[in-house]
């Protein structure tokens, strides 16, 4: 439930108890900021990031601020609902094995370009100087699920049905366009002498400049990217049930209910309170009302099917996941490998060695306790427990 500090220039509103103290002064360097609208919004799932606090929320006034979006642009989810009700374990690590050799995963790509039917319009390309850049390189990058925490996840649902979920974004092609924007905002904000410290790295480009606009253009396309991302690996890994399970086990000829997606990490132009603002999501998701989401947790927890409930205080937003409760180091060091493995015990996948402990359960928040501290901006439709995974 919603916490206010009314310490800054602007308030923030907090819907935890346990927010760390550099996510904390990040979110008050937000509040301080000229061209904040109305307040700060800090999920249940927030921690550190680079410059504003992952699961943070700001409307701001006539500016963007590339750090306020993040490096993966257009970062998401997406899950399916299959006509299954069960999946024999034997069959389940025949498909994890089968969707490792179509989906390629950490740092690997495609052998071949993909075609370009895949891949967001064409037109948008040629004005765009950074996607321009990367646009053969992505080619390769698409239908794949890179590093760190994104993950292909086959779950049970409280609903009875199997589950397929993907956590992935738009790979090297959104961290180009953050990183080249970031610095020319750095650039640009030190030659107005601007009034935001650069130890913030808050650094902003004026919506109506040039520059600003060039930016939405391409973080626009990163967006689109990234769904095109997870459309194709669940594409494929959809292929990888079908050859896989036996035919009579499908319960009707739509195996596949309809794709579920929501991004995490964008800026878009929403109104509300009656003003145009544009809205930051930096590792949150969209809950206006209605709007169907998708709140992971970690590998070893249970995830859920949200429907948004439309709080005006949070900007219609929620968590993107149960966030992470120690930094990836800290895990590996601090975390027991034979615990974090029983956490697992009966899910296909999980951490085999002290090294893999950077994404082990441990290493993230308790999700029922993200959840219990959102019971106002979202409400749970299904729940869903892993049955296997893959980590990036």
């Amino acid at each position: 439930m919603e916490q206010v500090i009314s310490s800054e220039k602007y308030p923030i509103k907090l819907w935890l108890n346990d927010i760390e103290d550099g996510a904390l002064a990040q979110a008050k360097n937000l509040a301080n900021l000229p061209f904040i609208f109305k307040w700060v919004a800090i999920m249940p799932d927030s921690h550190q990031g680079y410059g504003m606090p992952i699961g943070g929320v700001i409307a701001t006034e006539d500016v963007i601020i590339p750090n306020a979006v993040g490096v993966d642009i257009g970062c998401g989810m997406c899950a399916v609902r299959t006509s299954l009700t069960d999946i024999d374990k034997g069959v389940l690590k025949n498909i994890m094995g089968e969707i490792r050799k179509v989906i390629p995963v950490g740092f690997s790509h495609q052998q071949e370009r993909q075609d370009e039917d895949l891949m967001p319009d064409r037109g948008m390309v040629d004005h765009l100087k950074i996607v321009n850049q990367e646009y053969n390189s992505a080619l390769k990058q698409i239908g794949t699920l890179g590093g760190g925490n994104h993950f292909i996840e086959i779950q049970k649902g409280s609903d009875g049905f199997i589950w397929i979920m993907i956590h992935s974004g738009s790979r090297n092609i959104g961290y180009k366009v953050a990183e080249c924007y970031n610095k020319l905002a750095i650039k640009l904000n030190e030659k107005w002498r601007s009034d935001v410290p650069k130890e913030w790295e808050l650094a902003f480009l004026p919506i109506g400049s040039e520059e600003g606009q060039d930016y939405l253009g391409e973080m626009k396309y990163c967006v689109e990217f990234a769904l095109a991302n997870r459309k194709l690996m669940m594409d494929r890994v959809k292929d990888v049930f079908l050859d896989k399970v036996h035919p009579l086990l499908w319960r009707s000829a739509h195996s596949f209910e309809p794709i579920i997606n929501i991004a995490h990490n964008y800026a878009s132009l929403e109104n509300h309170f009656g003003e145009n603002v544009w809205v930051h999501r930096k590792g949150a998701t969209l809950a206006r009302e209605g709007t169907i989401g998708i709140i992971p947790g970690s590998m070893g927890t249970a995830s859920y099917i949200v429907e948004g409930l439309g709080n005006k205080d949070s900007f219609e937003s929620c968590s993107h996941g149960a966030g992470r409760r120690m930094g990836r180091k800290q895990a590996t060091k601090e975390l027991n490998l034979g615990a974090e493995q029983e956490k697992m015990k009966g899910i296909i996948g999980g951490p085999r060695t002290q090294k893999e402990l950077d994404e082990a359960p441990g290493a993230y928040k308790p999700i029922d306790i993200v959840m219990a501290n959102q019971k106002d901006l979202v409400k749970v439709l299904v729940e869903l427990k892993p049955l296997a995974v893959i980590k990036g």
